[in-house]
């Protein structure tokens, strides 16, 4: 009788429950990056609502359509619209495994895809020009460069794996960390830039090498995502005074290095190598392939084509 009571509440789950259930694990599981994905997710198909809970089963091809038409007429692209669906399938999904609900594929008529995006980079004249830039009584806007440029010199890294940077990463000469994305070791030459960025603040109470999480008393990751918005808005403002358009973020760097290396015929293996790929095993073959003092000499010279020397 109790497994029959059990099964009448489980199947009367709702949206927002299982989803809420689903955020919950991933934080149980220390998997905060995929539970703030969720947590998005489960929020915007709530203001979709009008915050009105939905059971699971009620889920529709009919409704799932209105939700993706909605979205797109506040603009969202779709790949965005993409993303909030495909997240919505996977927690549909898994209550399908639970035998919450049956499987009705409400989702076939909607877009689930991901189309390709440009990735934009910007040209060596704009990078000198955003290097030089006076921002003499502006240290808003000479940290968000700064941050800019140790990324383009340290071939890309993403914010999230600079803002938890410590002083031992840097290992006979070397950088070294693993990508919060993929959990891959990268392993960078330290060149004096580099130095010549963190020496410009002082030493971080949190302990890390970067001013980005600097109150150890606060959570670390709400830290690092403020201190990303607030680098992104000196960047665009930075963008403002330079005339460039769209105007650049934190994300820019990656690109730039990449689309500069190949323009100065470094082979696509070794960009693909400094770069590391997503693919674990397309990484290691790389990585087997390509000698890491091919590597480090690209990145030597792009900094140098950056500062204005030679090849």
């Amino acid at each position: 009788m109790e497994n029959q009571n059990q099964i009448v509440i489980t199947r009367s789950m709702t949206v927002f429950q299982m989803m809420t259930f689903l955020i919950e694990q991933l934080h149980e599981n220390h998997r905060f990056r995929t539970a703030e994905t969720y947590t998005t997710a489960r929020n915007n198909f709530r203001r979709f609502r009008e915050g009105k809970d939905i059971l699971l089963k009620q889920l529709t091809p009919e409704l799932l359509a209105h939700y993706e038409s909605w979205m797109l007429e506040r603009g969202l692209s779709r790949n965005t619209t993409s993303f909030y669906m495909r997240i919505l399938r996977a927690a549909f999904n898994q209550a399908v495994e639970k035998g919450y609900v049956s499987d009705t594929r409400p989702f076939r008529h909607v877009y689930t895809g991901v189309d390709k995006t440009r990735k934009r980079a910007i040209p060596l004249s704009t990078m000198r020009r955003i290097q030089v830039l006076n921002l003499s009584g502006r240290p808003d806007l000479s940290l968000a460069r700064d941050l800019f440029l140790f990324s383009f010199y340290t071939r890309g890294m993403s914010f999230v794996d600079m803002s938890f940077l410590r002083p031992d990463n840097i290992v006979g000469g070397y950088l070294e960390y693993a990508r919060k994305k993929t959990g891959q070791s990268i392993r960078i030459k330290w060149e004096k830039t580099m130095q010549d960025i963190v020496d410009r603040y002082p030493p971080q109470p949190a302990g890390y090498l970067l001013p980005i999480v600097s109150d150890p008393s606060r959570d670390g990751r709400n830290q690092y995502r403020n201190t990303l918005a607030k680098v992104n808005a000196g960047l665009s403002e930075i963008s403002r005074m330079l005339n460039i358009y769209p105007p650049i973020t934190t994300y820019v760097a990656r690109p730039s290095w990449a689309s500069l290396a190949y323009a100065q015929k470094v082979p696509l293996g070794v960009i693909t190598a400094a770069l590391g790929h997503d693919s674990e095993r397309t990484t290691r073959i790389y990585l087997d392939s390509v000698s890491l003092s091919r590597v480090d000499r690209a990145n030597a010279m792009m900094i140098r084509l950056l500062q204005g020397g030679d090849k």
